[in-house]
């Protein structure tokens, strides 16, 4: 099927964009969400009506199989339409609202925040059913480093069936099941200190869900004057969005500003943590790529802890 100029679109979105480089000063790093920017798209892999969205991280941004973080708005009745990707996967998370999911032809309602996982091979698609524009993101991840793809199906989805309970893999980003610190399990995180007790965490997605060389998904909240614990990223890049509240994060030896739906990437070889300077709750949606499928497959047998 010949590919829509949305979908187009979408795929040259993959591709530009120079790799935040570990020279470039943290602060310049970090990407804000602005909508004045977001670019208009119509039919978007064949999907009813109209969305618009922006590229905040592109490919490498965390490491080679890295491909992008989009973020964007889908008014209501609007669809991204059914489609495959067969050498990536992704991840649409919807932060208000409500949206029916499709994946495998199969569709149920979800109610926001929350996050569906589109996995390699798996057709997929998304539709606002609410009554408000949908805050929406999209986290894609390779399995062959620098390469993507995508094929439609015509299909918008309005007046699909649907399934009382989704025969697919979804989440709630739900506050109220995040757990103390040490729940990540991650290399390079120390026993708690009095600055580090405030962290707590929760593994969205792990490992196993994943076909490519993406290694887990996490939900941080970091209280009140609490600083996370250090991590190493020597295994596995991250990307950081910031769901609420404000503080600063460390990568190496440089400190910056975050806020509200800003974007972090953090690379290969790099450490980071976070402080919460605001008086509500710093949480974080955190996405986490191996080094290559050899690093994905250690992550998985436990050979490698990231």
């Amino acid at each position: 099927m010949k590919m829509t100029p949305a979908a187009l679109a979408l795929a040259v979105a993959v591709a530009p964009g120079r790799p935040f480089a570990q020279q470039t000063p943290l602060a310049s790093r970090i990407v804000a969400t602005d909508s004045s920017a977001y670019r208009p798209l119509v039919a978007v892999h064949a999907g009813a009506g109209n969305m618009a969205f922006a590229g905040l991280l592109s490919r490498g941004a965390i490491g080679p199989h890295f491909n992008f973080l989009h973020r964007g708005e889908i008014p209501a009745g609007s669809s991204i339409g059914h489609h495959f990707h067969n050498t990536v996967e992704e991840m649409f998370v919807i932060l208000n609202g409500e949206a029916q999911f499709t994946i495998n032809g199969r569709t149920s309602r979800i109610q926001g925040p929350a996050a569906v996982v589109c996995r390699m091979g798996e057709s997929h698609a998304i539709l606002n059913s609410g009554t408000e524009t949908l805050q929406w993101m999209n986290f894609q991840a390779a399995s062959v480093a620098g390469v993507s793809d995508n094929f439609d199906l015509g299909d918008d989805r309005v007046g699909a069936a649907l399934d009382a309970i989704p025969t697919f893999m979804s989440v709630q980003l739900d506050r109220a099941l995040i757990r103390p610190a040490g729940a990540r399990g991650r290399r390079g995180a120390p026993p708690p200190t009095p600055a580090s007790t405030g962290t707590m965490s929760r593994r969205l997605f792990a490992p196993t869900v994943f076909r490519s060389a993406w290694a887990y998904v996490d939900h941080v909240l970091v209280a009140p004057g609490a600083t996370s614990p250090e991590v190493a990223h020597e295994s596995v890049g991250e990307a950081y969005y910031v769901l609420a509240g404000s503080g600063t994060v460390k990568v190496g030896a440089e400190t910056a500003p975050v806020a509200r739906w800003n974007a972090i990437p953090v690379s290969l070889g790099e450490t980071s943590s976070f402080t919460n300077t605001g008086t509500e709750p710093l949480e974080l949606l955190v996405v986490a790529v191996a080094r290559d499928m050899e690093t994905k497959t250690a992550v998985m047998r436990g050979a490698v802890r990231p």
